[in-house]
C-alpha cells in the first residue's frame, strides 16, 4: 500500500515510455474501502483485506496494466478480450467468463463545438471496464477528462462524502457520466435542428443546405444506434446479473469473503497473491436501482434522437408540401390570367382578320367600342373569378364561406347571452282557441265522471 508519491506502472520501459507523458503513467492504481481512497501500488503490495483496486490505465499503452490485474485477482484475461479492449473501432459490448466481466461502452471523444450552420458531429471512443470480484480495470483513451477527474475526486474525497463499495457501483457512476454528456447534445441538436426548420418553411428564402440538413439526420441515426449498441450491453450485463443473485442470509459479503481468502505465494519471484477471488455476485438492490436509471437515461437519449430525426423528416415534408402550394398558387393565378385574355386575343384575332369588308373597321368610333366591351368583358372575368376565390392566397375555400361566417357571426352577436344578474323577460305562452277548447271539454269530462 502507497499512500505518497509512488509510481505505479513505471515498469513500462524502451518505446513504451518514451511515449508515455511523464505527468500521467502508463496506469494508476487506487484502493478504495473503509471510508478512504489512497493510491496503491499492486506491483509491490498486496491490497488489503476488504474493499477493492480500481486501476485506471491508458488504451494508447495497452496491457501495461495486466500484471499488476493478475498480481490482484489471480485471474488471467483472454487473449480475445485484450484484442477487444484494443480495438478503437469495437462498438459497445458485453461479455463475461466465470472469473471476470468485460463490458465496452462507448462514450463522446469530445465536447463538439455548435455552429448553427454546420451539423454536429458525433465523435465516440470506447472505454472497456474489466470487473472482478474485488478489482476494476478501466482501459480509456488517453484524452479522456472524465475518468482521470472521477479518480482525482476520490483521492480529494472526505470522510463525510459516500465512496463507492463495489467495483460495480464504480463503474456504474463513470457509465452514468458518460451518458449524460449524450443528454448534454439535446439543447444544442434542437437549437440547431429549429433554426434548419425555419430556414425550410421560410418562403421568402430558398432553402440551400440540404448537404448539412442529410448530414445531421446521419448524426441523429448514429446516436440511436448507438444508444441501442449501450442498451444492449448494459440489459446483457443486468441480465446476467439478475439470474446469478444470490441470497444475502445465506452468502457472505463481498468484502468479507474476499478478505477472508488466503494468501499464496506465486512460484516466479516469490510475490504475495492472493487466491482466486469467489465467483461475481449477484446484483443487489441498490445497484439495480442504478442500472435501471442508467438505462432510462440511454432510453431519453434514444428517444430523443428518434423525435428529432422524425422532426426533421416533417419539416422536409411540409417543405415540400409548401413549395407544391405556392408552386400550384402561380401556376392557378397564371391560368386566370390566360383565361382573362383569351377572349382579347380572339376579340384581337377576329379583327385582324384581311377582310375587305368588316363591320365597324372604318368607323371612327369603332376602336373605342372595342377597347370598351374588351375591357368590360376583362373586368367581368376578373370580377368572377375573384367571387369565386381563384385570385385570393389561398384558394381552397368554397364560395360564400366569408358570408355565411360573418352571418353566423352577426347572428351570435345579436343573440348573445344577458349579462350576469341582468332579469330576462317571460314570456307568456297563448294557446288557439281550438286548443283552449279541447282542454276546457277535457276538465269538463272529469269532474263529471268524479
Amino acid at each position: 500500500m502507497a499512500e505518497g508519491g509512488l509510481t505505479p506502472g513505471s515498469a513500462v520501459t524502451g518505446a513504451e515510455s518514451t511515449r508515455a507523458e511523464p505527468a500521467e503513467p502508463a496506469w494508476q492504481a487506487v484502493w478504495i474501502g473503509s471510508g478512504r481512497c489512497v493510491e496503491a501500488d499492486p506491483e509491490n503490495d498486496p491490497p488489503p483485506a476488504g474493499g477493492f483496486t480500481w486501476i485506471d490505465a491508458r488504451a494508447d499503452l495497452p496491457r501495461t496494466w495486466l500484471p499488476a490485474a493478475e498480481r490482484i485477482t489471480g485471474v488471467t484475461v483472454l487473449e480475445e478480450h485484450l484484442t477487444d479492449a484494443e480495438n478503437a473501432k469495437h462498438p459497445s459490448y458485453f461479455d463475461s467468463t466465470r472469473d471476470y466481466e468485460m463490458v465496452v461502452f462507448r462514450g463522446l471523444a469530445m465536447p463538439p463545438e455548435v455552429d448553427l450552420h454546420q451539423p454536429i458531429r458525433i465523435r465516440t471512443q470506447p472505454t472497456v471496464f474489466f470487473v472482478f470480484p474485488r478489482c476494476l480495470v478501466t482501459v480509456r483513451p488517453a484524452d479522456s477528462r472524465q475518468v482521470p477527474a472521477l479518480r482525482h475526486r476520490l483521492l480529494d474525497a472526505t470522510r463525510s462524502q459516500r465512496l463507492p463499495t463495489s467495483p460495480e457501483e464504480l463503474m456504474l457512476r463513470m457509465l452514468n457520466g458518460m451518458v449524460d454528456r449524450y443528454l448534454e447534445l439535446r439543447e444544442p441538436l434542437t437549437r440547431q435542428l429549429d433554426e434548419w426548420q425555419r430556414d425550410l418553411l421560410d418562403p421568402r428564402v430558398p432553402f440551400r443546405d440540404w448537404l448539412a440538413l442529410l448530414e445531421a439526420r446521419r448524426q441523429l441515426r448514429k446516436l440511436e444506434n448507438l444508444s441501442e449498441e449501450q442498451l444492449d450491453a448494459l440489459q446483457e450485463w443486468r441480465d446476467e446479473r439478475l439470474e446469478h443473485r444470490e441470497d444475502p442470509d445465506d452468502a457472505p459479503a463481498l468484502d468479507r469473503a474476499a478478505g477472508d481468502a488466503p494468501i499464496l505465494e506465486r512460484a516466479a519471484g516469490g510475490v504475495p497473491v492472493r487466491a482466486r477471488p469467489p465467483a461475481l455476485p449477484g446484483l443487489t438492490d441498490v445497484l439495480e436501482v442504478r442500472v435501471n436509471d442508467l438505462v432510462e437515461h440511454i432510453e431519453r437519449v434514444r428517444a430523443h434522437a428518434r423525435r428529432l430525426e422524425d422532426s426533421v423528416e416533417s419539416a422536409v415534408q411540409l417543405h415540400f408540401s409548401a413549395t407544391a402550394h405556392r408552386t400550384n398558387q402561380i401556376m392557378r393565378t397564371l391560368t386566370v390570367l390566360t383565361a382573362t385574355f383569351m377572349p382579347l386575343t380572339l376579340i384581337t384575332g377576329v379583327f385582324g382578320m384581311n377582310f375587305e369588308f368588316i363591320p365597324g373597321i372604318h368607323s371612327a368610333s369603332g376602336f373605342w367600342w372595342t377597347i370598351g366591351a374588351m375591357a368590360t368583358i376583362a373586368a367581368a372575368l376578373v370580377g368572377f373569378f375573384r367571387w369565386r376565390r381563384y385570385l385570393e392566397e389561398t384558394g381552397l375555400r368554397e364560395p360564400g364561406t366569408v358570408r355565411r361566417r360573418r352571418r353566423a357571426a352577426a347572428g351570435a352577436a345579436a343573440g348573445a347571452a344577458p349579462a350576469r344578474g341582468a332579469v330576462r323577460p317571460q314570456r307568456r305562452r297563448v294557446r288557439p282557441a281550438a286548443a283552449r277548447a279541447a282542454v276546457q271539454s277535457r276538465v269538463a269530462s272529469r269532474t263529471q265522471s268524479r
